[in-house]
């Protein structure tokens, strides 16, 4: 089953990506350059097609194309094991996992700031997590083509599997040491919780950090899109990479 990515950054980013583009849709009218979207599609092998306005609107439905649609296969998830073999231990790799983040938008946030933050893969579970879908990929800027997104099935089990690996384990949680007093010269996995539940009980256990974010108003946590993003940058500006 194919599934559609509308607008000109979300197909170039998609031509730049993983996944098999089918064909893309370009409308008659389209103002703009899009000669860096053509090149990419030239480069892939993906035919593109001039068309009528009016059969784009047809074919997009409710996605918003911006006079530009691509056909793409189904998302892809990919294999950890895959992943992890690919990874240089010695450069302190960032893995982040997702604890029942059930919002799209905030699943698409994250994979935004995963890409600029530089982090190697986003862990998921099969269950009770939102999962990749069109507004997933709009919400990430094109960042769902490029940050690998791996399912698992037990998000604990998978942590014990990234000790064994040499990564360590730090969890975002109210009740803990203040994340800019962590050494983050280390692989880690940051894990975060789910909008209104946090982090399950059972992955803090299993966590050698427990980092938090000082609030300083009346409202008891940030939106965890914004938290992970001011926790993958502070691990950025402690190793210099920014």
């Amino acid at each position: 089953m194919s599934e559609l990515i509308g607008g000109r950054n979300n197909v170039l980013a998609a031509l730049k990506g993983r996944r098999t583009i089918l064909k893309v849709l370009v409308a008659k009218n389209v103002r703009g350059n899009l000669q860096t979207l053509l090149n990419a599609a030239r480069e892939r092998g993906c035919p593109v097609q001039f068309v009528p306005r009016e059969k784009l609107d047809e074919a997009a439905g409710e996605v918003n194309h911006q006079g530009v649609l691509a056909f793409t296969s189904a998302w892809e998830y990919v294999d950890l094991d895959h992943v992890l073999g690919e990874m240089d231990m010695s450069k302190n790799p960032v893995l982040l996992m997702l604890a029942n983040v059930e919002d799209p938008h905030n699943f698409g946030s994250l994979l935004r700031s995963s890409d600029c933050a530089g982090v190697s893969c986003v862990i998921i579970p099969k269950r009770r997590s939102a999962q990749l879908n069109e507004t997933v990929a709009k919400v990430s800027m094109g960042a769902v083509e490029s940050v690998p997104v791996a399912r698992v099935t037990n998000l604990a089990q998978a942590l014990e599997y990234l000790k064994e690996k040499g990564f360590w384990i730090a969890a975002a949680d109210m009740d803990g040491e203040r994340y800019t007093d962590i050494k983050w010269d280390f692989p880690v996995v940051l894990v975060l919780g789910g909008e209104g539940t946090g982090v399950p009980r059972l992955l803090r256990q299993k966590s050698d950090y427990v980092a938090s974010i000082p609030v300083l108003g009346t409202v008891e946590s940030l939106n965890v899109s914004v938290a992970g993003a001011i926790m993958l940058y502070e691990i950025v500006r402690q190793r210099g990479l920014g």
